[in-house]
């Protein structure tokens, strides 16, 4: 299996054109492509720093002319839960065609998207590939490889993924700052090529401070791994 994430501009997408015209993002909650009719059913997040540019935009996104069905479950602040059927875009339609099909959730901002797809062999990604620079602008950010040894160990071991993804996002943005600097700046090599006293500089704070913000960091990440390390088959 051939694994791609590309950087996707379509020219016929509803969810692309509002993000261009409203400060709205989409990231994708759950999907179904219905090929036999043609058209891509989904569960969206919708995120706006502004609660009338959310509006707005959601207004866009409703009376988009390739959109068949829409319908709001929840707002509030800057945020939404929505439900939306497309029709088929000309990249679904090249993607489908050549056999390929969809491997991760897909973000949409700023009139692009990032999209994971996948094929079955080089060659028909090549072709796939081709075919969508007829009609689309994208950018291949990582192309690679699957063994199905591979894929089948990621589906095992799903659940310990997601626990160490959970203390990620459990990070506060200052524990999540100092740790990718720490590691950045080799405050973890050994010898170490940073110290506490040049992360607190770096920061502008105490280096009680940063061994503080340090150490809730790596509590909470360790915990995640020790948990994982009990679910992984």
């Amino acid at each position: 299996m051939i694994d791609v994430t590309m950087d996707m501009e379509q020219f016929d997408c509803p969810f692309i054109d509002t993000s261009a015209d409203h400060d709205v993002d989409f990231s994708a909650m759950h999907w179904q492509l219905d090929t036999a009719a043609e058209q891509l059913e989904t569960r969206l997040l919708v995120e706006s720093s502004d609660r009338y540019e959310l509006g707005e935009g959601l207004a866009a996104l409703r009376d988009h002319e390739n959109m068949a069905e829409y319908k709001q479950f929840s707002k509030q602040d800057g945020t939404a839960i929505i439900r939306t059927v497309i029709e088929e875009t000309n990249a679904m339609s090249t993607i489908t065609d050549h056999g390929g099909y969809i491997t991760g959730p897909f973000r949409i901002a700023d009139g692009s998207e990032q999209w994971q797809v996948g094929f079955d062999d080089e060659a028909t990604t090549e072709a796939a590939l081709h075919d969508l620079e007829k009609g689309n602008e994208f950018v291949v950010e990582d192309q690679s490889e699957l063994s199905m040894e591979s894929l089948f160990d990621t589906m095992r071991n799903a659940n310990a993924a997601s626990t160490m993804l959970d203390a990620c996002r459990d990070l506060t943005d200052v524990e999540r700052d100092t740790i990718e600097t720490a590691a950045e700046e080799g405050y973890f090599e050994s010898p170490r090529d940073a110290t506490l006293s040049t992360l607190a500089d770096e920061f502008d704070v105490s280096t009680a401070a940063v061994s503080k913000n340090m150490r809730r960091g790596e509590k909470k990440l360790l915990r995640s791994v020790v948990a994982a390390l009990d679910r992984i088959n």
